[in-house]
């Protein structure tokens, strides 16, 4: 089986002027595969179908950040749950701390604070 050999163009670029006029926006790129097994070569494009607003359901916040967490005075059963997850108390900003895997294992990205 011989190794196919590939090369893309982005759309715009020399070598892709005429498929921008054909196809316009919706080109991405050009790709040529060669196959010199069998003595032949493809040229594909890639195009855009669809446009749509999309947001993704989870943001891509390392499990190791720390996150900064509001516990209510007198919500000692919180305090201590976190303590137990290896969560700190910070006093001059009246916090609690604790990386994002725990705050998500213990079901508090509720009381997250966005600093």
């Amino acid at each position: 089986m011989a190794k196919k050999l590939y090369r893309k163009i982005k759309a715009g670029y020399r070598g892709t002027k005429h498929l921008v006029k054909k196809y316009g926006e919706k080109l991405i790129c050009v790709r040529y595969v060669y196959d010199p097994e069998k003595n032949i070569k493809m040229k594909t494009v890639e195009l855009v179908e669809e446009i749509e607003n999309w947001t993704p359901n989870r943001q891509n916040i390392p499990w190791n950040k720390i996150m900064h967490i509001k516990v209510e005075y007198g919500e000692k059963y919180i305090g201590q749950l976190i303590r137990s997850s290896g969560g700190t108390w910070n006093k001059s900003k009246k916090y609690w701390e604790l990386n994002y895997r725990e705050v998500i294992a213990l079901g508090l990205e509720s009381r997250i604070i966005n600093n």
